[in-house]
């Protein structure tokens, strides 16, 4: 099946490559259509320059408050990106960022090369384009002090690893792709399994550190920009996990993994509305679970809706939008034979709050959510507030 997926991936490179010799630089409209991220202003940076570096960074300070436990302050991130632009082909992209101020992270390394107006090709540390927020997590780019919790548990944000892949536009068709072959989640590390029912695939993320690999694993996404106001994003993933040396010769260290994204966003005049849904299979998770002692569900996914009105004139500079988010997302939507399913893993959220931006990059915030799960009087409350910065 993996061979399939790389054959077809290959052909549509092919004609993708084809198709984007004809495409013409993208115009400031097209741009904003789109909507671009970190590592994209960065590329956008270093393409207004002969050679040479660009930096740019975001980071965001939290105050959580629980109805039931104390509350919690916290420097969450810090993030700095840098680029450098050897020449008008090569350029390359790097993300370092210090979580809860103790922990550095390297959230992106990779090189890209430029083929073709439209037909790039990456190789390094790179997100796995699934969903919204594993490609747009900048503060200024969502609603809500923290991030969706389904891009948390569900898809996992955020998400990246090791690979090769070819990304680009095709301004014709108002499509903006991306397929890349990564290593896969790490299942079994020798002395346990990594993944579990609380936080399905979460715990195997490798994150560019000697990352194990035995096979690689099909990432691909497309975005369409063609209606005004609106964009679309279809995004799949396929292959199978990784086990270190000895451990992936035992049946049941691994699993299959097949994941399905879809995402839109929507922004007139004040209003906005964004959607996602993400849904993945997992197979051979009653021989892991056997194995491991485990508890990980065969299907995990969920959804969410969001909408939000800027309550300012749209013609001032700053804006203050009023937002509400109803989130459901279940790790465990389907269960094998080996293990009963959970309740308390089937899971509902609204967050109701507000976002000011003070400027172009800056951002106060404050929400209030209510946390339940299926299991009887397991509602709760969690108060946030944050602060936001993104240049």
């Amino acid at each position: 099946m993996t061979r399939v997926y790389i054959t077809s991936l290959f052909i549509s490179i092919g004609c993708v490559f084809l198709h984007a010799q004809t495409t013409t630089k993208p115009t400031d409209s097209l741009i904003a259509a789109q909507q671009i991220n970190g590592y994209q202003r960065i590329l956008n940076n270093l393409s207004g320059i002969p050679q040479g570096v660009t930096i740019g960074g975001y980071g965001e300070v939290l105050y959580n408050q629980p109805t039931n436990l104390n509350g919690e302050l916290d420097v969450q991130r810090l993030v700095m990106l840098f680029g450098y632009k050897f020449d008008d082909r090569v350029q390359f992209v790097t993300e370092i960022e210090f979580e809860h101020v103790k922990e550095v992270y390297v959230e992106q390394a990779f090189v890209n090369y430029s083929v073709a107006n439209g037909l790039n090709i990456r190789a390094g540390l790179m997100l796995v384009p699934m969903g919204i927020v594993a490609e747009f997590h900048e503060p200024t780019t969502f609603n809500g002090v923290e991030r969706p919790s389904m891009d948390k548990y569900i898809v996992p944000t955020t998400w990246r690893e090791i690979g090769i892949g070819v990304a680009g536009r095709v301004d014709a068709l108002s499509l903006r792709y991306q397929a890349y072959l990564f290593n896969g989640f790490l299942s079994h590390d020798g002395e346990e399994g990594r993944l579990k029912g609380s936080s399905g695939l979460r715990g195997g993320r490798q994150k560019g550190a000697e990352s194990v690999v035995d096979q690689f694993n099909l990432s691909a996404k497309l975005d369409y920009y063609g209606i005004p106001n609106l964009r679309l994003g279809l995004a799949g993933y396929a292959g199978r996990t990784q086990a270190v040396d000895g451990q992936n010769q035992i049946p049941g260290s691994d699993i299959g993994v097949a994941m399905l994204g879809l995402d839109v966003r929507f922004k007139w005049q004040n209003l906005s509305a964004r959607g996602q849904f993400v849904h993945a299979n997992l197979t051979d998770a009653d021989a892991y679970n056997t194995l491991t002692g485990r508890d990980l569900g065969s299907e995990l996914g969920g959804f969410y809706v969001e909408t939000a009105y800027n309550l300012l004139p749209i013609v001032n500079r700053q804006r203050l939008d009023a937002f509400v988010r109803y989130e459901s997302y279940d790790t465990h939507k389907s269960v094998g034979s080996s293990i009963a399913r959970n309740a308390a893993f089937d899971r509902e959220e609204w967050t109701l709050g507000l976002s000011y931006h003070m400027s172009v990059g800056t951002v106060f915030k404050v929400d209030y959510q209510s946390k339940r799960t299926a299991v009887a009087d397991s509602q709760y409350g969690q108060f946030n507030v944050g602060v936001g910065v993104w240049f």
